[in-house]
């Protein structure tokens, strides 16, 4: 697996990486539930077509007891090429005030190298992004969960 990393402007973070595995894997591993729940939230609901809706759900630990959610739409779906998600994370499902969920937009987009590798470039995009930490945690959060991703489809 390669990585690349950019940050490109004051509200947004690229990420490109290859990943050992045919591009038809990849992408479902993005859009089937029972794959993302294998690498990226601990349960997960999605509709795998534009307009459809999505949840992810982390569970809390010992480190961080609550619980993260992440919802939104699916604003585009090209099988195979690529996935654009609003993406609204909420610090508490319970707490009725939207004005503290962060709000991004996700494009991914999917290219295949040869037949058994697929690159894939990440853009997160939001006004969260205004400021240098909370740029260097998407960064962070996202290598780890492309590493994770990897190392699952390898």
């Amino acid at each position: 697996m390669s990585n690349g990393m950019d940050i490109d402007g004051e509200s947004q973070i690229s990420l490109t990486r290859t990943i050992d595995a045919h591009i038809d894997d990849v992408f479902k591993a993005w859009t089937d539930p029972a794959l993302i729940e294998q690498w990226q939230a601990d349960e997960a609901e999605l509709d795998a077509f534009e307009g459809g809706e999505y949840k992810f759900t982390t569970f809390g630990d010992d480190e961080d007891p609550e619980d993260h959610t992440v919802s939104g739409e699916i604003l585009a779906f090209v099988e195979n090429e690529k996935l654009v998600m609003s993406w609204v994370h909420k610090d508490d499902e319970d707490d009725e005030d939207d004005e503290d969920d962060l709000i991004f937009v996700l494009d991914i987009a999917f290219k295949a190298i040869g037949a058994d590798q697929t690159q894939i470039t990440l853009i997160e995009r939001g006004l969260a992004h205004a400021d240098p930490e909370s740029r260097i945690f998407s960064i962070e959060a996202w290598n780890a969960a492309l590493e994770h991703l990897a190392e699952v489809m390898e």
